[in-house]
C-alpha cells in the first residue's frame, strides 16, 4: 500500500451521501435473506425426511456440500466483484439466489435437493465479498466499520430468523418456505436492478481502466492472488481469520451441549442459554464495534485494528472464566461479554483489509479470507468432536479457545505493526 492510499483511507472524515446509507439499507435486506436461507432448511429437518427419505448423514450432507462450495468458490467470487460492476454481480446473486430457492421447493429427491445446495453455495459465495466491497466505496472515511457493522446486524437478523422455516413447515408444508423467500428474493432483484449502483470512484476507476489498458495493468485472477500474497499483512490476516472460524463453529456448535451436561439442564433449556442471547448481543456487538472504531479513527488511525484487539482481549478471559465455574449464572454472563465483542472482528475485517492492501483486489482478498475461514471452520469442528468422541472435557476445549483468541489479538498487533512499516517505507 502506498502512503497515499493510506492517507486516503484514514483522512476522508466528510459525511457520506445519503445515497452511500441507503446502500447500506439496501443490501441489509439482501444479506438477510441469504443468511436466513442457510438457517431455515436446519430447523425444518423432520419435515424435510418426511417428505423425502433421507438418511441423516445424507440431510447433515446438504449443510456441507452448500460450505464446500461456498467457501471454495469464494475467492474467484470476490475477483468478479473487483473486475465487474459489484452492485451487477450483487443483483445477478440474489437473482440466482431466488431462483434457487424457488426450486428448492419443487424438489422431490435428495439429488435433487443436494444440486439446489450446492447452486445456493454458488450464488451466496458472489455476495459477501461484493457485497462489503461496495460499502466500502461507499464509505470511505468515518463511517466505514459502522456500515459495515450495520449490515452484519442485517445478517445476523437473517440468521435470527431462521425459526420462520420450521413454523411454516409445521404450520403449513416445507416447500411453502423456499416457495415464499425465492419470490421475494426475484421480486426485490428487480428493485436492486433500478437503485443499486456502484461507487462512482469505483466506477470511474474501472472505465479507465478498461480506456488504458496501457497504463492500468489487466485485472486476473492470477495476478490478484499474487498481489494479495505478496503484502506480509495478508497472510496474517489469513491466519488471524482462520483461527476465530475454527472458534466461532466451535463455540456455537458445542455450547448447547456444554450446558446440557455440564449443569445438567434438559435440552430445551440447554438450547435456551446457549443461543438465546448470542444473536441479540451481537448484533449489538457488530454495531457498536464499527461506532467505536470509526469514532477512534479521528484520533487515531489504527483504530479498525485497535478495537478488535480490545474485543478479542476482553473476550478471551470471560471464556475462560465462563469455562471454569459450576455457576450457571457466571458462565452464562461470561459468553454474554464473548457475543457483544468477539465480533467487534467481523465489523472491522473489511476495513482492516482495506488498509492491508490495494484496494483493487478487496473483494478477492475477502474471498480467500472467506473460503480459508470456512475450510479451517470446517476442519475445526471435526475435531472438536473427535476430541469428544476421545472423553476430552468440553471446558479445556473452551479454555484452548480463550488462549486462540490471545492468539488473534497478537496477529493482529503484527498486522498494525507491518502496516506502520509499509508506510514508513
Amino acid at each position: 500500500m502506498t502512503l497515499s492510499d493510506h492517507q486516503a483511507t484514514i483522512t476522508n472524515y466528510e459525511k457520506p451521501a445519503f445515497g452511500a446509507w441507503l446502500v447500506v439499507g439496501l443490501l441489509c435486506i439482501v444479506g438477510c435473506l441469504n443468511y436466513l436461507d442457510r438457517v431455515m432448511i436446519t430447523t425444518m429437518r423432520e419435515s424435510i425426511i418426511d417428505s423425502v427419505p433421507m438418511t441423516d448423514a445424507q440431510f447433515g450432507l446438504l449443510t456441507s456440500v452448500f460450505l464446500w462450495v461456498y467457501g471454495l468458490l469464494s475467492p474467484i467470487a470476490g475477483y468478479l466483484a473487483d473486475r465487474f460492476s459489484r452492485s451487477r454481480v450483487i443483483i445477478f446473486s440474489l437473482f440466482i439466489w431466488s431462483v434457487v430457492t424457488w426450486l428448492t421447493a419443487h424438489a422431490t429427491t435428495f439429488e435433487e435437493l443436494l444440486a439446489t445446495r450446492a447452486l445456493m453455495g454458488l450464488s451466496e459465495a458472489c455476495y459477501i465479498p461484493a457485497a462489503l466491497a461496495l460499502i466500502s466505496d461507499y464509505h470511505k472515511g468515518s463511517t466505514r466499520s459502522l456500515a459495515i457493522g450495520i449490515h452484519m446486524a442485517g445478517v445476523m437478523i437473517g440468521q435470527s430468523l431462521g425459526f420462520l422455516g420450521g413454523w411454516i413447515a409445521e404450520t403449513y408444508k416445507w416447500n411453502d418456505a423456499f416457495t415464499v423467500f425465492g419470490g421475494v428474493g426475484i421480486f426485490y432483484a428487480v428493485i436492486l436492478f433500478f437503485l443499486l449502483k456502484d461507487a462512482k470512484s469505483n466506477a470511474l476507476a474501472m472505465n479507465t481502466s478498461e480506456l488504458s489498458p496501457e497504463h492500468t495493468p489487466q485485472l486476473s485472477f492470477a495476478t490478484a492472488l499474487k498481489n494479495l500474497f505478496s503484502k506480509k499483512s495478508f497472510s496474517i490476516l489469513l491466519i488471524f481469520w482462520g483461527l476465530l472460524g475454527v472458534i466461532g463453529w466451535m463455540i456455537l456448535g458445542w455450547l448447547p451441549t456444554y450446558y446440557k451436561e455440564h449443569f445438567n439442564l434438559s435440552q430445551t433449556n440447554a438450547g435456551i442459554y446457549a443461543t438465546g442471547y448470542i444473536y441479540p448481543l451481537s448484533m449489538v456487538g457488530v454495531v457498536l464495534g464499527g461506532y467505536l472504531a470509526d469514532r477512534w479513527s479521528k484520533r487515531n488511525n489504527k483504530s479498525r485494528i485497535f478495537v478488535p484487539i480490545i474485543g478479542l482481549c476482553v473476550a478471551a478471559p470471560a471464556v475462560f472464566i465462563a469455562s471454569s465455574t459450576d455457576m450457571l449464572y457466571i458462565t452464562v454472563g461470561g459468553f454474554m461479554v464473548y457475543a457483544l465483542t468477539r465480533v467487534f472482528s467481523d465489523t472491522n475485517l473489511m476495513p482492516v483489509l482495506c488498509m492491508v492492501v490495494n484496494k483493487r483486489y478487496i473483494a478477492t482478498g475477502y474471498g480467500v479470507l472467506n473460503m480459508f475461514a470456512c475450510i479451517v471452520g470446517g476442519l475445526g469442528i471435526y475435531a472438536s468432536g473427535a476430541l469428544r468422541d476421545a472423553h476430552v472435557d468440553m471446558s479445556l476445549l473452551f479454555k484452548i479457545a480463550s488462549f486462540t483468541m490471545v492468539i488473534c489479538a497478537g496477529l493482529l498487533y503484527l498486522v498494525k505493526k507491518d502496516v506502520e512499516r509499509s508506510i514508513d517505507t
